[in-house]
């Protein structure tokens, strides 16, 4: 029986890595296309002409906040500097318990305003919706509400609250590039098809300089776990991400910086307020929605970083972030349990939905059960050592090589980082992450399920934030 279940494990081993293995190396090819095209493609919308077109559609900026006090302040008024034509800004105070709010009445002047507040997505209630006596930040709402328990209802308070036909949904500890709209709204406006979300690469705040919640100069973090996550999004986007674009088989839009369109979304129903994967859920719903009433739709991906983030410091606040990461997998495959392999659901069902199974959902499971079976058959003396050896050193091989490629690939085509010294920084973190960064993962994931299925209270807002210094105070021009 032993020795069944020996062989079975074996082939299936083989079989499953090399399947992967196999899609790494299609996903390359496509990334490398799509990469290509984009760079490659003269728009005739230049951001000058988006600038001063009355066409160009409005934008509302979505950012629910909660316990954000330390770094509320610098990152409301990175978004007030967005270089757009036409947007809004909405800050959902989701119930924080500290002085998100108080420092966002003193700083930006608010008061508590009459306000048509529609609410198309049922939410926890709102209390209060504030606006500034201050012409300079007229563009600035903030949305008072009770917590509801996961930044989904906090983002759909927010969508309720907006006015312009696109939202773009972002964390309020995020720190996004000037042009942000302008590059994310083009593929939008230059597609044939509907294109319903957009999403751009994400990269870790930490270490960079910022002055006036603008990013002046990207650095990797120093911290060894936010480098970590700074290498493993570079390779995420540019990767995969980039790669599933080209075949319009993107899994999710990002929810620290997404760009929807609202009368899909809110069709759909918005965010599911009970999700902790509220970004996949809500493409997930956006998708059949689509496909349910026969309507073409396209999701897209741009190579450019947009958005910074502020990384876990630490292992435990790692540990907060994947295992709720986890928990929504967990949870966004029990909810649409439906459409998997499901051919109503076209690329959905048949491509997107098996290979997050297969390849994301089952994978720490799947290794942390070989695991296991390797050390029983190292203690019962039935390791085929030098087999184990070559198979390891190609696994490692293929490892280093994707994410080298990935990181080498992103600084030739986009040079984000200034020195050689920064960028083989994070290369020779490559050699490490198979032994440090890649068992944690494997671990937190494998937590996140168990919590799914025993139920355990958990709630949002657990990042701990170290916030960013400032030199000067922000004095945004009258917007008329």
């Amino acid at each position: 029986m032993i020795d069944q279940i020996r062989t079975f494990y074996e082939y299936f081993i083989f079989f499953y890595a090399t399947s992967l293995f196999l899609s790494y190396i299609i996903l390359a090819v496509l990334s490398f296309i799509a990469i290509s095209k984009y760079k490659g493609y003269n728009s005739d919308l230049d951001d000058n002409t988006l600038m001063a077109s009355p066409l160009t559609p409005g934008i509302s900026v979505v950012a629910p906040a909660f316990n954000e006090g330390v770094t509320i302040i610098s990152n409301v008024r990175s978004l007030l500097t967005l270089n757009y034509p036409l947007f809004e800004v909405i800050i959902i105070n989701d119930g924080s318990k500290d002085d998100t709010l108080q420092k966002l009445i003193d700083e930006f002047q608010l008061v508590e305003t009459e306000f048509a507040y529609n609410e198309k997505i049922k939410t926890k209630p709102v209390k209060r919706i504030f606006k500034s006596i201050n012409p300079a930040f007229n563009i600035l709402t903030v949305v008072d509400k009770e917590n509801g328990g996961t930044k989904a209802d906090a983002s759909n308070a927010g969508i309720n609250a907006s006015s312009f036909p696109y939202y773009l949904c972002t964390d309020v500890d995020c720190i996004l590039d000037r042009n942000t709209l302008l590059k994310l709204i083009k593929p939008i406006l230059n597609s044939t098809k509907k294109v319903i979300a957009v999403g751009a690469v994400l990269r870790m705040s930490n270490s960079c300089d910022i002055n006036e919640g603008i990013i002046t100069r990207v650095r990797p973090p120093r911290g060894l776990i936010a480098r970590f996550q700074e290498m493993e999004y570079i390779r995420a986007y540019l990767h995969s991400k980039m790669g599933w674009s080209l075949v319009n088989c993107v899994p999710n839009i990002s929810g620290g910086l997404g760009l929807f369109d609202k009368e899909v979304s809110v069709n759909a129903g918005g965010y599911d307020p009970l999700s902790h994967a509220e970004d996949m859920d809500l493409i997930t719903r956006m998708i059949a929605y689509m496909i349910n009433n026969n309507s073409k739709y396209a999701l897209s991906y741009i190579p450019l970083s947009c958005c910074w983030t502020e990384g876990p410091p630490n292992v435990q606040i790692l540990y907060r972030q994947r295992t709720r990461w986890g928990r929504g997998l967990m949870q966004l495959f029990f909810v649409h349990r439906k459409i998997l392999f499901n051919r109503k659901y076209k690329r959905l069902g048949l491509v997107v939905f098996p290979y997050a199974f297969v390849y994301e959902l089952l994978a720490p499971i799947i290794e942390a059960l070989g695991w296991i079976f390797f050390i029983y058959l190292v203690i019962t003396n039935q390791v085929n050592w030098s087999m184990a050896v070559i198979i390891l050193i190609y696994s490692y091989t293929f490892s280093v090589m994707v994410s080298t490629m990935v990181i080498l690939w992103d600084q030739i085509t986009f040079k984000y980082y200034k020195t050689f010294r920064e960028v083989m920084s994070l290369v020779l973190l490559t050699f490490l992450e198979s032994f440090i960064y890649h068992p944690l993962i494997m671990y937190f994931a494998i937590r996140g399920y168990i919590s799914f299925f025993t139920q355990k209270k958990f709630q949002w807002g657990s990042m701990t934030r170290q916030g960013f210094e400032s030199k000067d105070a922000l004095t945004p021009k009258v917007t008329a």
